[in-house]
């Protein structure tokens, strides 16, 4: 399927991230990675576990502060802009681990997206949870359902649907296959691919090498804090190193 591109034209990155530095206490975290998505890309962080992804995400969300570097995104600075401000200007993340409110049903969750970045009128808001309801239409069934009793998949479901109530210029996916069943993981696949062939930018923070890269378009590996190696989705693929470390071949 081609790439709906549904956000302005502009030769600018989605984001770009420039020596991007992060410590914990006295200990470095990220050693000044740089990376870029380009509006409308599907790109992908893979590393193993300790390797600094989920650190880059609470790092590009503002939920942790640079010790240097810079983060553009959609044209500006947000380096020092707090979290909130960031997902009014459109970058929007489903955290690891799903952070469903589990005595919420299913809609009162979806609702907090639109309560983060409302809509101007209740014909969009109408609109843009139909959306969510056709890619999950499990969700749709378990509407009155509280979070806590879901399963996991759905959960996870109910976390990427949340993100999409609030209209994300770029959606920050941590994880998302995390703890599934092979058959779920492969529906949740399908439908990150199905968002972003609709117009949503993507980077996807995962573990599972052969469906991420698979998918999308561009590639980063990082280890222990450092990016390590680029390139395609194919490219990676076909990379004997990455074959070996991530995809059990060879």
């Amino acid at each position: 399927m081609a790439k709906h591109r549904n956000e302005e034209s502009s030769d600018r990155p989605m984001l770009e991230v420039t020596d991007m530095v992060v410590d914990y206490g006295r200990i470095r975290a990220l050693h000044g990675i740089s990376l870029r998505v380009e509006r409308g890309e599907l790109v992908t962080l893979l590393g193993a576990n300790g390797a600094g992804k989920s650190t880059t995400m609470r790092a590009l969300s503002g939920l942790i502060p640079l010790r240097g570097g810079k983060i553009m995104f959609d044209g500006r600075d947000i380096t020092h802009v707090k979290a909130h401000e960031r997902v009014l200007a459109g970058m929007v993340q489903a955290p690891e681990g799903r952070g469903v409110f589990p005595g919420m049903t299913v809609q009162e969750n979806l609702d907090m997206g639109h309560y983060a970045r409302k809509f101007e009128t209740k014909a969009a808001y109408t609109e843009r949870l139909d959306w969510v309801f056709e890619l999950f239409p499990r969700l749709l069934e378990r509407r009155t359902q509280v979070g806590g009793t879901l399963s996991g998949g759905e959960q996870q479901m109910v976390a990427i649907g949340r993100s999409l109530m609030a209209r994300p210029k770029l959606l920050l996916l941590d994880e998302p296959s995390m703890g599934l069943a092979p058959m779920v993981i492969q529906q949740i696949f399908r439908i990150i691919t199905e968002i972003n062939a609709q117009g949503t930018t993507i980077l996807l923070v995962e573990q599972n090498a052969q469906q991420a890269l698979s998918r999308t378009d561009r590639a980063y590996i990082l280890e222990t804090g450092e990016i390590t190696t680029t390139g395609t989705g194919k490219e990676l693929l076909a990379d004997p190193a990455v074959k070996h470390a991530y995809l059990g071949v060879g």
